[in-house]
């Protein structure tokens, strides 16, 4: 019998660490075997209980979630779930947390608390079990290492502008997909793109209200232009289009030529919201050999049926390999059905993706 989990939970609200506590505790394979009310405390105690995994909240009074990852990560490697709140303060802070090593997060709940207490737990009880078999990689290489490293300066930012309103249809389309680990795994491979790249749509598993910030995020670094996708938008060159939280995106015909998307509600057959298998059974349908397809790290199976229909109607397909991956499932199932046809080291996917542009 495998041993459980071990949980350490930090929380300055005491109600929300009895919930946790509680709620965790009824998972057969998770111990809590610890609660603090604030950093430091955790780090008293983070020595004598040797949790497995932590449960961090992002906005605290003494010393935010952030500050303390700042810290302990190099003292102290350990998988963390974050604990967001959904303010634009505890978004931003959650990227930040994610930069620095944090595994993944969960979004605190608004509205009916009891129920979205109880669908927090469930998600938070999937993320604390791949946290606790996920690896603690560090992608966070500066931007300056990419093709994009002068995206930062004004000049840069001028010929993203000029470039998105020149709009030139993308007659390529390519389909990253992405899920636990993703939000550095996607940054890693888009910063290293020249900004007249053919048009890219990033479908990374996030909920609502978040994608919009991390698609500026990956604005301000990267020398292609980035956005949270609207229904409507046109896949153009120099241009990368985020799919939003808690939506599809599927692509569509642009009647100006080349493609487009639609964003549509969420599908309830589909199991994520947006849905990297989604996303590309559409790229499948419309782009077929015009499509390149990649899956990075991420839990589950997400992407190896779409990206299989992909390499089927002659598209390029590609996944992350197992050892820079933070969490080995969605490349090695779309590895293992045949849909990818390499597993690619993160630090070298931009590259390959180019090398396929460059052939035809």
């Amino acid at each position: 019998m495998a041993p459980k989990i071990r949980v350490l939970i930090v929380d300055d609200s005491a109600l929300v660490r009895d919930i946790l506590a509680v709620g965790l505790s009824r998972d057969p394979d998770i111990e809590v075997v610890g609660t603090a009310q604030d950093p430091f405390e955790a780090g008293e105690i983070i020595p004598t209980l040797r949790p497995d995994v932590m449960t961090l909240d992002v906005e605290m009074p003494r010393m935010n979630g952030l500050e303390f990852l700042r810290r302990l990560m190099p003292q102290y490697p350990l998988p963390v779930v974050m604990v967001s709140a959904l303010t634009e303060k505890g978004r931003q802070l959650t990227f930040d947390a994610l930069a620095l090593g944090a595994v993944d997060f969960v979004a605190k709940p608004k509205g009916d608390l009891a129920r979205g207490m109880e669908l927090l737990l469930n998600e938070l009880v999937l993320k604390i079990k791949t946290a606790a078999n996920a690896k603690l990689l560090r992608f966070r290489s500066p931007a300056s290492g990419g093709i994009g490293e002068n995206s930062r300066h004004e000049t840069a930012m001028a010929l993203k502008e000029r470039a998105t309103k020149q709009a030139v249809p993308s007659f390529r389309v390519i389909i990253i997909g992405a899920s636990t680990g993703g939000t550095e795994a996607v940054r890693e491979v888009i910063t290293r793109f020249p900004g007249n790249t053919p048009g890219i749509v990033v479908v990374q598993h996030m909920p609502a209200g978040f994608t919009r910030l991390f698609a500026n995020r990956l604005d301000s670094e990267a020398a292609m232009k980035v956005k949270e996708a609207e229904n409507g938008d046109r896949i153009i060159n120099g241009r990368i289009l985020v799919a939003p939280g808690g939506k599809q995106l599927r692509l569509q015909k642009d009647p100006h030529g080349g493609f487009g998307v639609g964003i549509y509600e969420e599908d309830r057959q589909a199991k994520h919201a947006p849905s990297i298998d989604v996303a590309m059974l559409s790229a499948a349908e419309l782009a077929g050999s015009k499509g390149i397809g990649v899956v990075l790290t991420g839990m589950g199976s997400d992407g190896a049926v779409g990206l299989k229909a992909m390499r089927e109607v002659g598209a390029r397909c590609l996944a992350q390999d197992e050892a820079t991956s933070v969490v080995f499932g969605m490349p090695d199932m779309a590895f293992r059905n045949g849909a990818a046809e390499r597993l690619v080291p993160i630090g070298e996917m931009a590259k390959t993706i180019l090398s396929f542009l460059a052939a035809n």
